[in-house]
């Protein structure tokens, strides 16, 4: 692309596939680029931002004619916070966007020709789905263009989300579509009452404010955790403000609290004090039952997340006598799910926690047909963990978005079971993976299923058998 047209306005640009995150692809003599908030099919003037390598990123200036499928999104929020970056896209041309998405990851980094895959699991619901939300307190609320130009006082506090690419500015939210109630109500509740006490909200730049972050988790049983984390040890603004909740939820199974005077967010080596309630909350799918605790690592997305496992179970179609390995297993889920027709199943896991999870659930579920192993994967994964276990028939590897280590890989393929189950919530470095399986595998099946709707995210499971 020309220099010129860096920051300069480009008319009557038609706009071209989904891509991930929020953009769309279009050209401007014929190089690539990426416009923000765009639908498939959109006439629209475009402003390039920024030139990069190959592509070059713009965002929209006028809107000519929509596209087919752009429809007015549900959310005041959407374009602002980042939550929902495609809810100005049909649903059905999401999920038809996903598909395509790991069909081209496959093509062009798994150098599968015509890869085998299963139309797309949509989401019911597609609101109101996640079963967690982090809200974030800020005292640098993020503000309007007539807001700043305005010479009114303004309140910058924020209870909300973070705007995406500030890690100081915070959208404060009215209502979110993401989760069910009563979390809009705590949100606000919460957030009123530190106001009109005077209390402080979280300084990202400073370091200072007792207000620093609000947890709600739930269960499709209807239980419900809270967590606030504080970033000042004040014991009685402490108390008064989680006996306030308490008193205004007085059906909450969890109150919990953390304080956190670190420079992050992340609470996972910090006491966390019960001040009502339970310490867990207890989800159920499928009959089994999960122990979730305010350090618990769980799908966020519970309706979705018995798809998911169900899919699992069915592409293994276990038939009694296997033995099943679950790789990056967290909290044993798909260990848990699997154990009830396998022979024995062995998680690996590398976060201590989740592996006290996944036993404590184990027990819960009255399984003892399923262990699990402490360590990392490249370093656990080994022969002597073979002779102590045996070897798989199947094994099942869910690894974080970065995909497997290179080493997990070339140890798949000397214990070569005779099927891999690959879950991934990353297609592009699934993809990769399964090109450097294929010496002895060949991709059989793969069902891409949808996790969180008006977004790019989307979860893939793919079947690999081995050939030799």
């Amino acid at each position: 692309m020309a220099p010129k047209y860096k920051q300069q306005i480009i008319k009557d640009i038609i706009i071209g596939d989904l891509a991930e995150g929020n953009r769309c692809v279009a050209r401007v003599d014929n190089q690539v680029v990426f416009v923000e908030q765009a639908a498939p099919g959109d006439i629209m003037d475009i402003q390039i931002m920024k030139k990069k390598r190959g592509y070059a990123e713009a965002i929209p200036v006028q809107l000519h004619k929509p596209g087919p499928n752009r429809i007015q999104p549900f959310c005041m929020h959407f374009g602002v916070c980042g939550g929902c970056q495609w809810q100005h896209i049909d649903y059905s041309a999401q999920l038809a966007a996903k598909e395509q998405l790991v069909k081209e990851k496959l093509i062009r980094l798994g150098r599968i020709v015509n890869p085998p895959v299963a139309k797309i699991l949509a989401a019911d619901p597609n609101q109101y789905y996640r079963n967690k939300l982090e809200y974030t307190f800020s005292n640098k609320r993020w503000l309007t263009q007539q807001e700043i130009q305005s010479d009114q006082p303004l309140d910058r506090y924020a209870l909300g989300f973070h705007k995406p690419g500030y890690f100081d500015k915070v959208v404060d939210i009215q209502h979110c579509y993401l989760q069910a109630e009563p979390s809009n109500a705590i949100r606000l509740a919460v957030g009123q009452f530190a106001r009109e006490h005077g209390y402080s909200f979280y300084d990202f730049r400073s370091h200072q404010g007792l207000l620093r972050n609000l947890i709600v988790r739930t269960t499709s049983t209807g239980e419900v955790m809270v967590i606030v984390q504080f970033g000042e040890n004040q014991e009685g603004p402490i108390v008064h403000i989680m006996d306030f909740i308490q008193k205004k939820f007085p059906t909450l199974t969890s109150l919990q609290y953390i304080v956190n005077t670190k420079y992050n967010e992340t609470f996972y080596d910090l006491e966390v004090h019960c001040y009502a309630g339970q310490p867990f909350i207890t989800e159920v799918i499928d009959g089994l039952q999960w122990q979730i605790g305010p350090k618990s690592f769980f799908q966020t997305n519970s309706t979705q997340a018995k798809v998911l496992y169900q899919t699992v179970a069915d592409l293994a179609n276990l038939q009694g006598h296997e033995l099943v390995y679950d790789l990056y297993t967290g909290v044993g889920t798909i260990a848990h799910f699997l154990a009830r027709k396998a022979r024995q199943v062995v998680g690996i896991e590398m976060i201590e926690s989740a592996i006290k999870d996944a036993q404590i659930n184990a027990q819960l579920n009255q399984l003892s047909n399923v262990s699990f192993w402490l360590g990392d994967m490249k370093d656990i994964f080994n022969e002597e963990l073979l002779k102590e276990c045996g070897r798989p028939d199947i094994i099942v590897t869910d690894p974080p978005r970065a995909g497997m280590h290179p080493d997990v890989v070339q140890q798949l393929l000397q214990v070569a079971p005779e099927k891999i189950i690959y879950v991934s919530c990353n297609p592009a470095t699934q993809a990769r993976d399964i090109h450097d399986l294929q010496d002895r595998y060949v991709l059989t099946h793969a069902q891409p299923i949808d996790m969180f709707p008006h977004t790019s995210h989307v979860e893939n499971v793919a079947v690999l058998v081995k050939t030799t």
